[in-house]
């Protein structure tokens, strides 16, 4: 005789365990590259100050925007599998492929902007910085978007419902997590003087 375990029973962390062990790992990553900016920061601050005002803060403030509401529709789509609604549950994820795709659009302007400059990321302290973070989080992004896809396309087959959308979970757990670091990474790199 098995032993089933209730889907009803509170969890501590929503999806998968091995998301967070993946989610925890990756942002101590992110963590120690923040550190490190911010050392480099206090030992350049004049160069710093100077090349962060070449940055495009219209284009970072609505790219946190379209990270914010996308992250709000994989909230959206985890409420509408927890009813049944697995067509709302769909277009919630496809909406929030959406605001990814519109943040990968943008930051590629950025970037586009910046090389045809003939900036890399052998231009300056300021500018390796500023490359390496928002290009790592820009291949994450990739990545949740990857997720969310095929999340999208089990759920329109039916692959979950409201007594089985772990999976649901642990790939809205991730993109909360790629917010989550866009929303420090924004200020530290595009604001704070």
């Amino acid at each position: 005789m098995s032993a089933s375990i209730s889907t009803n029973e509170p969890k501590l962390l929503p999806g998968d365990l091995a998301i967070w062990f993946f989610i925890f790992m990756e942002l101590l990553v992110f963590a120690v590259a923040f550190i490190s900016y911010s050392v480099m920061r206090l030992k350049n601050i004049e160069e710093f100050n100077q090349y962060q005002q070449t940055l495009n803060t219209e284009l970072g403030a609505a790219n946190t925007i379209l990270l914010i509401t996308s992250s709000y529709f994989v909230i959206r789509a985890i409420h509408a599998i927890k009813v049944d609604d697995i067509k709302g549950c769909a277009n919630w994820l496809y909406a929030a492929l959406a605001g990814g795709t519109g943040f990968l659009i943008l930051k590629t302007i950025e970037y586009q902007d910046k090389f045809s400059q003939g900036i890399d990321l052998s231009t300056n302290t300021f500018y390796f910085f500023y490359l390496s973070l928002t290009m790592f989080h820009f291949l994450h992004v990739i990545l949740g978007m990857i997720i969310l896809l095929f999340i999208a396309i089990k759920t329109q087959r039916g692959g979950y419902s409201s007594k089985d959308h772990v999976g649901i979970e642990s790939g809205a757990s991730y993109w909360h997590m790629v917010d989550l670091v866009w929303i420090v990474l924004f200020p530290l790199v595009y604001i704070i003087r």
